[in-house]
């Protein structure tokens, strides 16, 4: 199936959600169809859907699944089964912020709904749908804003990214992504380099995918050649996403980002994190406080079936590491781009 401009990863269709299968790009283009909240923990967990804010939209539709399953009329044992729901979709992956404010507004909305359980089971599919087209929204103005902060240059820019912040880590139009969408629209993108991201390739498999679907240029290198590519002057700014920031705007993201964002520091590039207000966590005061995912070694020592590494070597895949703050020029949201120390002006009450 050929995808031309719009990916959508996370929709609601037929009583049902259709999620791409990120885990078989770019080979094969499947949707899988997700009827119990069981399987979309599943989902989340392996990857079939990944990204911050796609995780955060999968979750909420998750949450109304196993609110749908729930077969009772009592409102105390209706919350009882839910918050079990909620506790499932929350231990799949422990560092992306916007799963467990997905889950927390889902909550709330439960909690503060009146009348019957059927009532509730209604206003849940609502604020999932809700929290989908919100996130679409949001991707867009970021892509906007981007266009603010990015340098001005007599020729095109050429942006660098990591791993992929793009539709598919979102509802649609992307967060990094959506940047370099809405510079290519207005005509100031030359092309985007894409790490091609170890362990897991998101950026070969996944960036490349969704630029080559809307004839984006898009140039695939591996993660250890930033700084080459930086020296030889080929890069004007980097733009990633983010999937926890701590409330003095030091940021989680894929392994591999906090080195990218020190090698465009020593060549003095500018290098943006765009992301929405959801994915900073204010009750985290710094990076330290963040908790990263150890992913399976299997990712490290195979691709497909093919073996890499010798029996008997040890491994460490930590999925994410964290850029101190000091090295990020702005945090692109969709209510502008401030420098990272900025971001204490927000509140959680002002993001729900």
């Amino acid at each position: 199936m050929n995808q031309t401009n719009q990916v959508y990863p996370v929709i609601w269709h037929n009583d049902s959600v259709s999620l791409i299968d990120q885990t078989r790009l770019p080979n094969e283009y499947a949707v899988v169809e997700i009827h119990r909240s069981e399987d979309m923990a599943r989902a989340i967990k392996t990857m079939i859907v990944r990204g911050a804010p796609a995780i955060g939209v999968a979750a909420a539709y998750g949450m109304y699944l196993g609110a749908r399953e729930i077969e009772t009329d009592n409102r105390t044992q209706f919350f009882d089964s839910l918050e079990k729901v909620a506790q499932m979709l929350a231990s799949t992956r422990p560092t992306a912020v916007n799963l467990f404010w997905a889950i927390s507004r889902m909550k709330k909305t439960a909690y503060e709904t009146a009348g019957t359980v059927e009532d509730i089971k209604k206003i849940l599919l609502k604020t999932a749908q809700i929290i989908n087209a919100e996130d679409l929204q949001t991707c867009q103005a970021i892509g906007d804003n981007g266009l603010k902060v990015l340098p001005a240059t007599p020729e095109k820019l050429t942006i660098h990214t990591h791993c992929n912040a793009g539709a598919l880590a979102t509802a649609g139009y992307g967060t990094a992504l959506g940047v370099v969408r809405s510079a290519w629209r207005e005509g100031r993108l030359a092309r985007v380099f894409a790490d091609e991201t170890r362990p897991r390739l998101q950026g070969a498999k996944l960036t490349a995918w969704e630029c080559v679907q809307e004839g984006i240029p898009v140039t695939v290198i591996t993660d250890n050649m930033a700084a080459h590519c930086m020296k030889q002057g080929l890069i004007h700014a980097v733009v990633v996403g983010a999937d926890r920031i701590a409330a003095n705007g030091d940021t989680a993201n894929k392994i591999g980002t906090y080195s990218l964002a020190l090698v465009a520091k020593a060549h003095n590039i500018p290098f943006f994190v765009a992301a929405p207000l959801s994915t900073v966590d204010f009750e985290l005061a710094d990076g330290s406080e963040i908790p990263i995912e150890e992913r399976d070694a299997s990712e490290i020592y195979q691709v497909g079936k093919t073996m890499l590494t010798p029996t008997g070597a040890e491994f460490y895949n930590p999925a994410f590491d964290v850029t101190p703050a000091e090295l990020i020029t702005a945090i692109i949201t969709e209510h502008g781009a401030f420098a990272p120390g900025e971001l204490q002006k927000f509140s959680q009450k002002q993001m729900v």
